[in-house]
């Protein structure tokens, strides 16, 4: 006969303090993404038109609203009427918002980081593809993708040497400074 298998005694499951509210619920209320949404779709034009993006690029970063939709929220955009777009749209223009930002800070000229978009990129992300790929692929996950990769290489991580790299000298021991 086998041995009787000890049970473990009952021991209540310990509580866990979640620390301070890390989401606040307010900001996906609908009055805040009406705050929101009129200035995000008038950036989100201005960006697209400057990238030459095509109607059906600019879809589908959106997430393929319906034409109808999407001039429906354009007009009421243009004439600051109200308008109140979805959590999943103001995140898809919040990625490519911060895209934007990237670019300008790792390129000095836009028309440089607009040509990085359009260009095949090397990094095993893009697969040999173009960036702009990944964020006209309709996907939030192809948007966040690209923005990760730019704050990324905003931090020193995985870009190509450019121009500035080349011609600026290596820092030496007599550089740092200690205070």
């Amino acid at each position: 006969m086998a041995p009787a298998l000890a049970r473990p005694s009952a021991r209540p499951i310990p509580t866990i303090d979640a620390g301070p509210a890390r989401l606040d619920a307010d900001r996906f209320s609908t009055a805040n993404r009406r705050r929101l949404s009129g200035p995000a779709l008038r950036t989100f034009t201005a960006i697209a038109d400057l990238w030459t993006l095509g109607e059906g690029e600019r879809l589908l970063i959106l997430g393929l609203p319906s034409r109808s939709t999407y001039y429906g929220w354009l007009k009421a955009a243009r004439e600051h009427q109200d308008v109140t777009l979805g959590v999943d749209v103001l995140t898809r223009i919040s990625a490519l918002l911060g895209i934007h930002q990237a670019l300008g800070i790792l390129h000095a000229d836009e028309r440089d980081g607009i040509a990085w978009l359009r260009r095949p990129h090397r990094a095993p992300l893009f697969g040999g593809q173009a960036p702009l790929a990944l964020v006209t692929g309709g996907t939030q996950d192809g948007l966040m993708a690209v923005r990760r990769f730019l704050d990324a290489a905003r931090g020193g991580l995985f870009l190509a040497p450019n121009a500035v790299d080349r011609d600026t000298a290596p820092s030496t021991d007599a550089d740092i400074v200690l205070a």
